[in-house]
């Protein structure tokens, strides 16, 4: 097994894990008193309203590893369709599904079996029928060029072992025109690889963060236009949540 892949091994087991904290995925009824997942106010569902906790299941708010909200900067439309690039158990899709409205859709994209059996119980528990999540890893996206009006993600980049792959994939997917609307975890242009290294590791979302500068960067070098990387809240020293937004241009 190379480094990519036990990186990408790593970050599916302690998701996994994650998700059986929540629910035996094994059966069809929870065995688990729902914990939240996150880490205070710098990871997890404190990041999302209450109005919005109220609208979807309560495992899909507690089983939030975020470090943000893309829901609320993706500025999603009627009859929009939405990828929400590792998943999880549900919550930006569910809350997606419910502000493209009946005429749009929103998939879920999620590398692991156990947080798509709880993103599929959450769906099926909120009669979300505009929802589908499909099993791949951000690094080849399973649908076609051109069918995907908005992508979001909520600190799941940060984990991938080949971030040009997930942004060149990202760019194949968009329709032209269409945007980005992403939380991730960003590092200050000053910090090397063993600084973001002594803050984290991959699967605790720190470690691998590209810097502000690199993000721009990939960016700009997979074809997006108007790149934009904004700081929301600091996750370890020097280090950020941020708002990541670009555009597929229409030619």
């Amino acid at each position: 097994m190379n480094d990519k892949s036990k990186i990408t091994e790593r970050v599916r087991e302690r998701y996994a894990a994650a998700a059986l904290q929540l629910t035996d995925v094994s059966t069809t009824a929870s065995c688990c008193v729902p914990t939240d997942l996150g880490n205070g106010d710098v990871f997890g569902s404190t990041l999302y309203t209450d109005g919005e906790s109220s609208k979807i299941p309560e495992e899909a708010f507690l089983a939030s590893l975020g470090c943000g909200n893309p829901t609320a900067v993706a500025d999603l439309r009627n009859g929009e369709t939405v990828l929400d690039l590792g998943s999880g158990g549900g919550i930006d899709v569910l809350l997606s599904a419910r502000r493209v409205g009946p005429t749009g859709f929103a998939y879920g994209l999620d590398m692991t079996d156990e947080m798509l059996a709880l993103a599929r119980a959450n769906a099926a528990k909120a009669k979300a029928t505009n929802v589908e999540f499909i099993k791949g890893q951000i690094e080849t996206i399973p649908l076609a060029d051109d069918t995907i009006d908005v992508i979001i993600s909520n600190c799941v980049i940060n984990l991938s072992a080949d971030k040009n792959a997930v942004i060149a994939e990202m760019f194949r997917v968009l329709k032209p025109g269409g945007r980005l609307g992403i939380s991730d975890v960003v590092a200050e242009n000053h910090l090397s690889q063993q600084d973001r290294i002594r803050r984290g590791s991959y699967t605790g979302c720190i470690a691998g963060a590209l810097s502000h500068q690199e993000y721009l960067d990939a960016l700009h070098k997979a074809g997006f236009a108007d790149p934009s990387v904004q700081y929301t809240h600091e996750v370890a020293p020097e280090m950020h949540g941020a708002i990541v937004k670009a555009v597929k241009p229409t030619v």
